[in-house]
């Protein structure tokens, strides 16, 4: 079970507010789409988006996380005023729908970004955007995991037959650790020598086996 970083009662407030972030940023400020997730990615709001906190989940506007990103990353004001809009954009669907996977997922939007760009999401656009996002994030989750092949550490506890939870209870290492260690988001092989010991003791292989090339 995957450990998210906030309630899914924030969920609906935080993905309108990324739909709106990303539809005001491409379609009122004219930013590329790309640059501007580079820009976000980057971002002291992303982070705080990322660890849930409810600061930035209930308390900014779509707009002002693209005015705070620009000014971080860039240094300029933004003075546009939003358009009034009547439909959602394909733009406002992307930014909505990618925060939907990042909750789900618990990656981080630079590496969500990284395995599929700005550009190959809004080519979802047409065939998904009237399914469910959970099917949204299905497709994404496929894309996702082919551009970040399995840890050994994942492909030996799958073969052995538990659950990340379980393995923490059988090794004594923290659920999210082995979580990080296998999305990548830590490197197992800088991991402590007693954590590495205790995971490959709990399943049954050799420290080594866990390493990453």
């Amino acid at each position: 079970m995957v450990m998210r970083a906030y309630p899914e009662t924030y969920l609906n407030r935080a993905m309108s507010i990324m739909g709106d972030a990303f539809d005001y940023a491409t379609n009122d400020c004219k930013i590329d789409g790309a640059e501007f997730v580079k820009m976000f990615a980057a971002s002291t709001a992303c982070k705080k988006i990322e660890n849930g906190e409810a600061s930035y989940l209930s308390g900014k506007s779509g707009i002002e996380i693209v005015i705070e990103c620009v000014y971080e990353m860039t240094g300029k004001e933004i003075f546009v005023e939003p358009s009034e809009k009547f439909n959602r954009s394909a733009q406002y669907w992307c930014g909505w729908a990618v925060c939907y996977y990042q909750w789900f997922s618990s990656r981080k939007y630079a590496d969500i970004f990284k395995a599929v760009s700005f550009e190959d999401m809004l080519r979802l656009y047409p065939t998904l955007h009237e399914t469910s996002v959970e099917k949204f994030a299905s497709v994404l989750d496929e894309k996702v995991r082919a551009a970040y092949p399995e840890t050994n550490l994942k492909r030996i506890r799958t073969a052995y037959g538990c659950s990340q939870r379980e393995l923490a209870e059988m090794s004594g290492v923290s659920l999210r650790s082995i979580q990080m260690y296998e999305q990548r988001q830590k490197d197992i092989n800088k991991a402590q020598s007693d954590s590495l010991y205790r995971l490959a003791k709990a399943l049954g292989c050799t420290m080594e086996d866990l390493l990453e090339e």
